[in-house]
């Protein structure tokens, strides 16, 4: 519902400084939109959950400490939610909603998402194995810089693809 892709454009990539000050910038009117749009307020919900770990530690500092706030302030659980854990989870919500299609454990997921990449064994639906991950790079990131090499603008990864269509084999 909210895009730092202008803003990070202008220097090729992430800056984390610049997302942190952006995501306080926006959380207020982004959580306030998201309970327009579900025609909820405050008090119809019951808890609030937020991303504690890992991530880029500025923009967790404000999402942990608005959730915190938002939570104390209207009398609500604060759940703290893996990063890694959040994007294998969700994938729960988008499966087992469709077509009656079920997807349990044991599976194998690839995360990529913001500065890492993850390969996991999903052994149950809360005991994950790693196989393989990157540090703080993911091949989001590499097309990217791949994409600012070539002087091609951010974000990368979708300029490439539709370029590498276009070539020749």
């Amino acid at each position: 519902v909210a895009s730092q892709i202008d803003i990070h454009a202008l220097y090729g990539g992430v800056v984390p400084e610049i997302a942190s000050r952006a995501h306080t910038e926006a959380i207020c009117s982004i959580t306030q939109s998201a309970l327009d749009d579900a025609k909820l307020t405050l008090s119809d919900i019951d808890a609030i959950a937020v991303t504690n770990c890992p991530g880029l530690i500025g923009a967790l500092l404000v999402g942990v400490n608005f959730a915190k706030s938002l939570a104390f302030a209207n009398n609500k659980p604060l759940i703290p939610v893996h990063h890694i854990r959040g994007h294998v989870a969700a994938n729960y919500l988008h499966f087992n909603g469709i077509d009656n299609q079920l997807l349990e454990p044991p599976f194998t997921a690839l995360v990529i998402s913001g500065g890492h990449t993850s390969l996991l064994g999903i052994d149950s639906y809360t005991d994950y194995h790693i196989i393989g991950y990157t540090h703080d790079d993911a091949a989001g990131e590499a097309f990217d810089k791949v994409a600012r090499v070539m002087g091609l603008p951010y974000p990368g990864g979708p300029i490439i693809d539709r370029l590498a269509k276009e070539g020749n084999d």
